[in-house]
């Protein structure tokens, strides 16, 4: 594997799906974190690089408004983002920094926000000064952070396979694991309510885990949702469940020993989100985006309303009863006016950028394919402070990315090979393009010719002698889906 002295790309940028081959790809490393520096001596990392600089986010994936209503806290990929959400129709970014995985959960309190981060658990982000957020502290918990809830000096994560983890954030610089219990399935989410840690555990259903003493949780009560439950939102002595392909369920948890179903209702998507305001439950439920559900009577609720945003929805954050922050993964933030829940509409969008598939290094600069938003140009020549330079985006969508001299040859599923002049990365162009026949997933670059694993028709080999007149030289037929290229010798 090539080494880099300034640059390394390992384990792409935030969000992306994972794909690629194992190999040096002409200075491509084939799948990675942009920006991520070389380190000497021993670590946990057995690869021993870190990251010290991001500059494209991703899907959102959660949201939390402040209590004063201004900003807007979001996930984008592997960054949390603050925005001034003063005026609704026109959310801005006041603020954003880096997180060294996935952000899932945010809860923000006291001056800090509290960011479930993946396989890098509890990262403790100040957000006093919201144009300058820094990481204060971090608790790395065992499992994979989906969840987080705050309340007084402890910070309460559903870590999936791992359970509800308590960890002391007295110190904020300085957190310690209190005490775990083990859940049985995989905690998604997790609300605090008295001596209660309630988590949605799929797919065991509701866990009700007594926490008087954090030190020493213990099951309290739990009751099976017959879904995947995927979040939980308590309000006076019920429990509502986002709890999959199953839907809202309305859990009575007066006596947390004996919970048992009140009410439930069966949403046309799969329900992934759940935030309860007054007498409506709101369920960003998947691909059937945000509906509103009546809860006046929790034994007979019924659907008031819906908005169908595009995409799917993850999660959604009300802070008072006129607008709701849907967490809309790959379409970003989503205000919803929401004063009529009969009658949603959209007022305002904050695009946090789609997902990134693949990325290539050449020189100072990474070219990365960014799905929806195309080719990403970013300006690496500072690792610390990269910077987005230039883009292409002609409504292709890019999986992977090889790059030769002044050109960038983009796989682009549907639409074949295709060829970008960035001799200025500023205002890069297409100069030709290949339409391959079936799926083209990945494309690797040698001399004069581009091979493109193309899904169902195999390997195409490509002559690109000419850019802006590709031609196909050959092609073998793989008999199944190819879905990698890599050339070494003949």
């Amino acid at each position: 594997m090539r080494n880099f002295t300034v640059l390394a790309v390992i384990l792409a940028l935030a969000g992306m799906s994972i794909s690629g081959q194992a190999g040096d790809r002409n200075g491509q490393l084939p799948f990675g974190e942009l920006c991520c520096q070389e380190r000497s001596g021993t670590s946990s990392d057995s690869l021993g690089v870190e990251c010290v600089g991001k500059a494209l986010s991703g899907p959102c994936w959660a949201a939390f408004v402040g209590l004063e209503r201004r900003y807007a806290y979001i996930g984008g990929g592997g960054c949390l983002l603050i925005l001034d959400i003063t005026d609704p129709s026109n959310p801005v970014l006041t603020g954003k920094t880096s997180t060294p995985g996935l952000v899932w959960g945010i809860h923000v309190s006291g001056g800090q926000a509290y960011v479930a981060d993946g396989e890098h658990g509890l990262r403790i982000i100040n957000v006093s000064d919201p144009s300058n957020p820094y990481e204060e502290g971090f608790y790395d918990t065992e499992g994979y952070a989906r969840g987080v809830f705050v309340r007084g000096t402890y910070a309460y994560i559903a870590d999936t396979e791992e359970g509800l983890r308590i960890i002391n954030i007295s110190d904020a610089s300085n957190p310690y694991e209190e005490g775990f219990f083990d859940t049985g399935g995989k905690a998604r989410g997790v609300f605090v309510k008295d001596n209660y840690a309630y988590v949605a555990d799929c797919p065991e259903g509701l866990r009700i885990i007594n926490i008087s003493d954090p030190s020493n949780p213990y099951e309290e009560g739990f009751y099976d949702t017959g879904g995947r439950a995927k979040a939980v939102f308590v309000k006076d002595d019920y429990a509502y469940v986002a709890d999959g392909q199953e839907g809202l369920r309305i859990i009575d948890v007066s006596d947390p020993a004996n919970p048992y179903e009140q009410g439930f209702y069966d949403t046309p998507g799969m329900s992934k989100g759940i935030f309860v305001k007054d007498d409506y439950a709101y369920v960003a439920d998947a691909l059937e985006g945000l509906r509103i559900i009546n809860i006046s009577d929790p034994s007979n609720p019924f659907e008031e309303g819906f908005y169908d945003n595009p995409g799917c929805t993850y999660g959604v954050f009300i802070r008072c009863s006129t607008y709701a922050y849907v967490a809309n993964g790959s379409n970003g933030l989503r205000l919803v006016n929401i004063s009529n829940p009969s009658n949603p509409y959209e007022i305002g969008i904050y695009d946090t950028g789609d997902w990134a598939e693949g990325v290539f290094v050449s020189g100072s600069y990474a070219y990365v394919a960014y799905g929806h938003d195309g080719l990403r140009i970013v300006n690496a020549s500072d690792p610390l402070n990269p910077y987005e330079e230039g883009f292409y985006n002609s409504g292709i969508y890019v999986v992977d990315v090889s790059v030769s001299g002044d050109y960038a040859y983009l796989a682009a599923r549907g639409q074949g090979l295709r060829i970008i002049n960035v001799s200025d990365h500023s205002n890069p162009y297409e100069a030709g393009s290949y339409n391959t026949g079936s799926y083209a997933v990945d494309v690797f670059l040698d001399g004069d010719y581009a091979y493109v694993a193309d899904w169902w028709d195999g390997l195409r080999i490509i002559n690109v002698s000419n850019p802006s007149g590709p031609y196909e030289e050959g092609f073998f037929d793989t008999g199944g889906r190819a879905r990698g290229v890599f050339v070494s010798g003949d």
